[in-house]
């Protein structure tokens, strides 16, 4: 299934959290923090303004993302989850060195 946002949203499919801690402990399934960090699946055309211009995505596909805890509505295709959001809820993107 393809799934195209609209406006300024995104969907993003979670990342994996870390399986153990610093002092590595190996964490159950139960125990593990809600992922914060993400990979960009699709993203909208852009919202428009008030003269009526499309404003551009910062954001694009396959780009990895940070965002808040609660942020998004989480969505499940093919199986599958992922979290759909507004570019604004989007706290930074995670650039390669």
């Amino acid at each position: 299934m393809k799934v195209r946002p609209l406006a300024d949203r995104v969907l993003i499919k979670p990342l994996e959290g870390e399986e153990k801690t610093a002092g590595g402990i190996i964490l159950p399934d139960t125990a593990k923090e809600k992922p914060m960090r993400g990979e960009v699946i699709a993203v909208g055309n852009g919202r428009i303004d008030d003269a009526g211009k499309r404003i551009p995505m910062d954001v694009k596909a396959k780009d990895i993302v940070l965002y808040g805890k609660y942020s998004g509505t989480e969505i499940k295709i093919d199986n599958e989850d992922y979290l759909i959001m507004r570019e604004s809820d989007v706290l930074a993107i995670v650039e390669k060195k």
